[in-house]
């Protein structure tokens, strides 16, 4: 049997919190099983706060502390992990960067942008200019840092195995200049080449298709049951249910179907880095 991964505490507050979580648990003589009995709480959402993955509720953080004797301590460190956790992301985001850290593989699919972990920083810049005009400029910038901040997942080398599709409109279709566009494109490739990653695009000559109208991020782990990520415009959905997950991964498995293969759709993307550039190059 391999070695148990323990988490890393110093990696986060989430992750000191959930450290701390496991320690008080094996010092109390209890498995995961039996600290979750009671709790409405599944065993693998138990795991997943241990590793700093989810968000402590604080209704089991009350059970915790009741059945660890620890004085309130999970109850009190809650919301200071809540927040840490926060910081440069919307409050319905903020577990997601640390889900795709410990992902065994990462499927998504996004309609309408480029998928976060593909973007460059000029252009969340100006997704978060057109899309949220509103926002103080130095909350603008903590999430384009914060944005950036999940791209170092690329650079690791036991990252996630990552297969992504978007609509091509997503690419020919932006209120970004040419030049802004043209380093997107180019840094989109630069990526999936240089990890070996997939991508596929979706022709705008199919206009029906699975998953018109929502984004999907697939995620497995290698010691946890599979998740799927959803989002509107003001929320974001965890979907561990697993006929649930299942539908999710039927569907995106026909939207596969319906999409460029991965060297068509790659040579589309360098057609448009192209067009981009030119046009940059010309002033349009």
């Amino acid at each position: 049997m391999p070695a148990r991964k323990d988490p890393d505490a110093s990696a986060s507050v989430p992750s000191f919190y959930g450290a701390e979580l496991r320690f008080k648990r094996e010092e109390a003589g209890l498995t995961l099983e039996q600290l979750a009995e009671g709790s409405f709480r599944g065993i693998s959402f138990l795991s997943q706060i241990e590793r700093g993955e989810r968000r402590m509720p604080m209704d089991l953080a009350k059970h915790v502390d009741e059945r660890l004797g620890t004085d309130g301590f999970f109850q009190r460190r809650c919301e200071d992990a809540a927040r840490a956790r926060q910081v440069g992301h919307a409050w319905f985001y903020a577990v997601v960067p640390d889900l795709e850290k410990q992902a065994l593989t990462l499927e998504e699919w996004d309609p309408t942008v480029v998928p976060g972990l593909l973007q460059t920083g000029a252009y969340f810049r100006g997704l978060v200019q057109w899309g949220d005009p509103e926002l103080p400029p130095e909350v603008a910038e903590q999430r384009i840092r914060a944005r950036l901040a999940r791209a170092e997942l690329w650079k690791r080398e036991d990252r996630p195995t990552y297969w992504g599709i978007v609509r091509e409109s997503v690419i020919r279709s932006t209120p970004l200049p040419p030049a802004v566009m043209a380093e997107q494109v180019e840094h989109i490739l630069d990526v999936i080449r240089s990890t070996r990653s997939i991508l596929q695009v979706v022709p705008e000559t199919v206009p029906w298709h699975p998953l018109k109208h929502g984004l999907a991020k697939i995620m497995t782990f290698d010691d946890a049951p599979p998740l799927v990520y959803t989002e509107g415009d003001f929320t974001g959905t965890i979907v561990d249910y697993p006929a649930h997950v299942q539908q999710y991964r039927r569907r995106y498995d026909l939207l596969r179907a319906v999409a460029l293969s991965p060297e068509a759709s790659l040579a589309l993307l360098e057609e448009a880095a192209r067009t981009y550039r030119d046009a940059a190059k010309h002033g349009d």
